[in-house]
Order: structure tokens, then C-alpha cells, then sequence
């Protein structure tokens, strides 16, 4: 199977920019269930590729990188976005 093309930088930051402004809530939720870090108290997206979407989570006044997968690749910039979508709708139904 070919590895998946990265994206290209500006479509990697109007998504991080995106998440981080429209959608911190669902960003945060996303990393205290899927990420495995409940006591995050706040995340930034710093990346997204194909296979998944990278935040740094602050929990007090520390900072931890965590990495959520994407259940399939996304080939585009639409898949992108259903793949992150998907993520948001999984970690709302595990709480």
C-alpha cells in the first residue's frame, strides 16, 4: 500500500487555525477521550496529516503532545475534514 501524501502547509495551518478557533471545545474532547488524557484542561492544534491530527494538550502548566488517528486516510481536503469530524462524533459518544 503507498504511504499517503502530506498536505500542504497552508492547508495544515487554516486547519490547526480552524480547530483552535471554531472548534476548541470538540479539539479539547477529542484529546481527553481519544488522546487518553482526561485532565487536559486546554489543547492547540499544531498538525494534521493524512492518517491523523496532532495537538499539544496543557494540563496545568505542563504541555504533552498527543496524536489521534484517523479510523481510515483522508486522500483530500474533504476527507480531512469528515476524518476529524468523525473523530469529534466518536469522542462525544465515549463520554
Amino acid at each position: 500500500m503507498a504511504e499517503a501524501a502530506a498536505f500542504p502547509a497552508d492547508v495544515v495551518q487554516a486547519v490547526c487555525h480552524h480547530m483552535d478557533t471554531d472548534h476548541a471545545v470538540a479539539a479539547l474532547r477529542i484529546v481527553q477521550v481519544l488522546g487518553g488524557l482526561p485532565e487536559a484542561d486546554r489543547v492547540q492544534t499544531v498538525g494534521v496529516d493524512a492518517t491523523s491530527i496532532t495537538f499539544l494538550a496543557h494540563v496545568g502548566d505542563a504541555t504533552t503532545p498527543v496524536t489521534v488517528t484517523f479510523s481510515e486516510p483522508a486522500a483530500d481536503r474533504t476527507a480531512l475534514r469528515l476524518a476529524v469530524v468523525a473523530l469529534s462524533e466518536q469522542s462525544e459518544r465515549a463520554r
